[in-house]
């Protein structure tokens, strides 16, 4: 197998042939035949997360394809089935959160790319226990970013409260431009919000259904019943605030964000809320994948083979993907 190989932060990527991978007890070995790129992925890589092993593999929105299966598995996971494998890689199961079915908190979790080898990769050993068949149609470059951009897209939607009918997205990278979809198809109208000048960007989201496109600075011409906010920046958040009407929500749907500045107290009065959203459990992905086997989403991708991981992070970094970017082993 090949992989690209993170041995510190703030390092590129290094290209690495290995022995395949061979699955231990309740594992599986997976090809992978496409991982898209994450933001959290860039945290990774540029040190702002830490880590609890190096060198590592990174990656977390994986399509592939099973190869083997450990003797202890059961029928739910057979060789040459089609998987999806998300960041949440394995919890405990029996700490306060995973008993009252908050996994997405778990005590002592493991994380795709993060505390086990990730999907930057042409195979990948995963629990086969936190692994997603797929029956979606079709193919896995467009499928792989639903496997984080679109399932924590889902998670902060939800977290944004269904009486939620004019909704704010700031940041419309791979995550806002499929959850605005999902959120059009349900009936509520969305504005979303870009960084100052970006005209291609605020055309893509009135392109996908958004009601409303402009730089974040800007008011919406409505005030919102909740606002996401996708980009890591915490500046964004008194900005969100003051475009939110009373009793709103603004929800942080990252896992890093830069400071949130000081702001005047009568943005969060009269009931305004900030929430955060950490990972993502194994039911949030059933009910995301049921959704999105009902919603025409337009998956906008950018393909990168595999030994180009450092330009498709050098891209995402300064902004020049719309959509997602996906490497291809």
């Amino acid at each position: 197998m090949h992989a690209m190989v993170l041995d510190a932060p703030r390092r590129p990527l290094r290209l690495e042939q290995r022995s395949d991978p061979k699955p231990g007890p309740g594992e599986v070995r997976v090809r992978v035949e496409a991982c898209a790129v994450c933001r959290t992925d860039l945290h990774i890589v540029d040190g702002e997360i830490p880590l609890p092993r190096l060198p590592l593999v990174p990656g977390h929105e994986i399509v592939g394809v099973v190869e083997e299966v450990a003797d202890d598995v059961g029928n739910a996971i057979g060789v040459g089935m089609r998987v999806g494998i998300p960041w949440l890689a394995h919890t405990c199961g029996h700490c306060p959160y995973c008993n009252t079915g908050r996994e997405n908190l778990c005590d002592t979790p493991l994380f795709t790319g993060h505390g086990r080898d990730g999907g930057f990769a042409t195979h990948v050993v995963a629990d086969a226990a936190y692994c997603l068949p797929l029956d979606l149609a079709g193919d896995a470059v467009h499928l792989a970013p639903l496997m984080c951009a679109g399932l924590i897209g889902w998670r902060a939607l939800r977290m944004a409260g269904e009486d939620s009918r004019e909704l704010g997205l700031y940041g419309f990278g791979a995550a806002a431009h499929l959850i605005a979809q999902v959120a059009i198809h349900q009936g509520r109208r969305v504005h979303a919000f870009t960084r100052a000048g970006d005209a291609a960007g605020q055309a893509f989201a009135r392109s996908l259904g958004a009601a409303w496109a402009g730089d974040s600075e800007q008011s919406p011409p409505v005030a919102l019943d909740a606002a996401i906010i996708f980009a890591p920046v915490g500046a964004l958040v008194p900005l969100a605030l003051r475009a939110t009407r009373k009793g709103g929500r603004v929800v942080c749907g990252g896992i890093h964000m830069s400071d949130i500045p000081q702001f005047a107290y009568r943005l969060l009065w009269e009931e305004r809320q900030i929430i955060s959203v950490a990972n993502l459990t194994r039911a949030d992905a059933r009910d995301f994948l049921h959704e999105a086997a009902h919603v025409p989403l337009e998956v906008k991708t950018t393909v990168y083979p595999l030994e180009r991981a450092n330009d498709a992070l050098d891209d995402l970094r300064s902004g020049r993907i719309e959509g997602a970017a996906v490497l291809v082993p």
